[in-house]
C-alpha cells in the first residue's frame, strides 16, 4: 500500500479504490518505477503514489475531482516516449496512463476531420485517414509509437513542419477534463469560428499543465502525391546551410527539407558502413516533393538550386521507394551519434534560417573550449536543428562538459532570436532556460493563466512553467 501525505490529509491507494472503484489503480513497485521517466535524461520521482489507467473521459473527470479535492498531483502519460522530462513522475503524484482510450472514433471525408482519444498512435490515426483517400500531416520521428495526446500536450514538430506546421495546426478542437474535473470542449468543429479566444491553440503544447485531453479532432487533408527527392552534397556546411535557405525561401515549398553537417554523416558512415555517404561530404541536403501537380518542375527547381549553391553532387530520388532508402540513413542519425565519440547528448534548438550559417560558424569553437565534438543536423527547413554533442564516456567530467555544451547552445539560439526547443518541449529540462526565453512580463502571464486553469496546482506540477 502506497501512502502521500497531502495538504489535507493522508491519502491512500485503499481510499482512492473506495472513492473510485471503476478505476484501475497499480500502485505495485514495477508498474510504478515503468511510469517514472520518459526517454529524456530527466528522472523523474522515485515516490509516486499510484498508476491510474481510465478508459473514459468520465472516469477521468471522477479522477481530477478526487485529486483536486485532496489536493494530490496528477501527472499525464501517455507511451513516454517524450525527451524533456514533460510526463516524468512527480512525487506522491497520481500516474495518469491515458493508453486505453485508444480509440478513433470517426473520420469524415466530408468534414475532412478525424476524432480520436488521446492513446491512439500517431501512425495508427495516418492509416485510418489514408483509408479514407486523406492525410493527417504530422509526422514526428516517434510517429510510430507516440500517442496522439502525448503529441498534442508537446505540439510535436518533425520532418514535414516546413510544409505542414507543427501539430497545433493540425488540431482543430480539444475535449479536455480541467483540474476540478469538468468536462469541455474547448470550440466548434467548423473550419472557421471567432466567437472566443483560442483556448484549443492554448492548451496544445501545455504539457497538461492546464488540462487533461481526452478527445482531439483534427484537420485532415487531401492525400498528397507520392513523395520524391532530391539530394545534394556540399564539400562545405555553409554551401549546404545556404542552399537549404535558397529553396525554403523560394516559390517551390518542399514537404521535407533536411540537412546533416560532415561530423553526422562521419557519425553515419562508423554506424552504417555499407550506406552510400562519400567520404568528401561535408554537408547533406534533402528537399522532398509530394506535390500531384508540378512535382517534376519542384525537384527540377531544387536541383538547379543546390548545384548553384555549390553541390558537389545532386542525386534525385525518383520514386518512394529510393527516397524511403535515402530517409531512412537519415533516421538513423541519432543511434549513429555515439560513435563519434562513445557517448553523446542531443539538443533541439531553432534559429531564423537567416542566422543559421551564423550559429553554426560557432561549432567549431565550442567544441574545443568543452572538449567535446558538435555535430548539426536537423530540420534546416524550419531553422530547427538537433545539436548533437559527442563526448568521450572513459574521460572523468566529460558528460557533464557536454551537458555544459548543449546548455550553452540553447542560450546562443536565444541570443540569436531564437529558441531553446523547436519541437521537443520543456518539460524539466528546459526549465533553466524559460526566464531568457521570454521577457518577465510574458512568463509572469502564462503562470497567471496557469493560476486560472488549476488553481490547486496539481496538474503536472513542477513542468513547463
Amino acid at each position: 500500500m502506497t501512502t502521500v501525505r497531502t495538504e489535507t490529509a493522508a491519502v491512500t491507494t485503499e481510499a482512492m479504490r473506495a472513492a473510485l472503484p471503476d478505476l484501475e489503480l497499480d500502485d505495485s513497485p514495477a508498474t510504478l518505477e515503468a511510469h517514472r521517466t520518459d526517454r529524456s535524461s530527466m528522472p523523474g520521482s522515485d515516490h509516486p503514489l499510484v498508476v491510474a489507467r481510465p478508459d473514459s473521459a468520465e472516469q477521468v473527470s471522477a479522477l481530477l475531482s478526487y485529486a483536486n479535492g485532496h489536493r494530490i498531483p496528477v501527472v499525464p502519460q501517455g507511451t513516454l516516449t517524450g525527451v524533456a522530462g514533460a510526463a516524468s513522475a512527480s512525487d506522491g503524484a497520481i500516474l495518469l496512463d491515458l493508453t486505453r482510450m485508444n480509440r478513433i472514433l470517426r473520420v469524415s471525408r466530408e468534414d475532412m476531420i478525424a476524432v480520436a482519444q488521446p492513446g491512439v498512435i500517431v501512425s495508427d490515426l495516418a492509416e485510418a485517414a489514408a483509408a479514407e483517400g486523406l492525410f493527417y500531416a504530422p509526422d514526428p520521428a516517434s510517429a510510430q509509437i507516440a500517442t496522439l495526446g502525448g503529441t498534442v500536450a508537446t505540439n510535436a514538430g518533425g520532418m514535414r513542419c516546413i510544409k505542414y506546421g507543427v501539430t497545433r495546426e493540425s488540431v482543430r478542437s480539444l475535449e479536455v477534463v480541467l483540474a476540478d474535473g469538468t468536462i469541455m470542449s474547448t470550440r466548434p468543429r467548423t473550419v472557421k469560428t471567432v466567437g472566443g479566444l483560442d483556448l484549443t491553440g492554448l492548451i496544445v503544447g501545455s504539457e497538461g499543465t492546464l488540462a487533461v485531453v481526452t478527445e482531439v479532432t483534427v484537420r485532415l487533408l487531401a492525400a498528397p502525391g507520392p513523395e520524391r527527392g532530391v539530394l545534394g552534397l556540399f564539400p562545405t556546411l555553409t554551401e549546404g546551410l545556404t542552399a537549404t535557405n535558397r529553396i525554403a525561401s523560394g516559390a517551390r515549398t518542399p514537404s521535407r527539407l533536411e540537412f546533416m553537417d560532415g561530423l553526422c554523416l562521419q557519425a553515419l558512415r562508423n554506424h552504417l558502413p555499407d550506406a552510400d555517404i562519400p567520404a568528401g561530404a561535408n554537408a547533406w541536403v534533402l528537399a522532398v516533393t509530394d506535390a500531384h501537380d508540378g512535382a517534376e518542375e519542384d525537384l527540377a527547381s531544387y536541383e538547379t538550386t543546390l548545384l548553384r549553391a555549390g553541390a558537389s553532387s545532386v542525386h534525385r530520388a525518383a520514386t518512394a521507394e529510393e527516397l524511403e532508402e535515402v530517409l531512412s540513413v537519415r533516421r538513423r542519425l541519432q543511434p549513429s551519434a555515439k560513435s563519434l565519440r562513445g557517448g553523446s547528448v542531443e539538443g533541439d534548438i531553432g534559429v531564423p534560417r537567416s542566422t543559421l550559417v551564423d550559429f553554426a560558424a560557432r561549432m567549431p569553437g565550442l567544441s574545443e573550449r568543452f572538449g567535446v565534438t558538435i555535430a548539426l543536423g536537423g530540420h534546416a527547413g524550419d531553422g530547427n536543428l538537433h545539436p548533437i554533442v559527442a563526448f568521450d564516456p572513459s574521460d572523468p567530467g566529460a558528460h557533464a562538459r557536454a551537458e555544459e555544451a548543449l546548455r550553452t547552445l540553447s542560450r546562443l539560439a536565444q541570443e540569436m532570436g531564437g529558441t531553446m526547443s523547436g519541437e521537443h518541449g520543456v518539460g524539466l529540462e528546459k526549465l533553466p532556460f524559460l526566464d531568457t526565453e521570454m521577457a518577465p512580463e510574458a512568463l509572469n502571464l502564462q503562470r497567471r493563466i496557469k493560476q486560472l486553469f488549476d488553481p490547486n496546482g496539481i496538474l503536472n506540477p513542477g513542468k513547463k512553467f
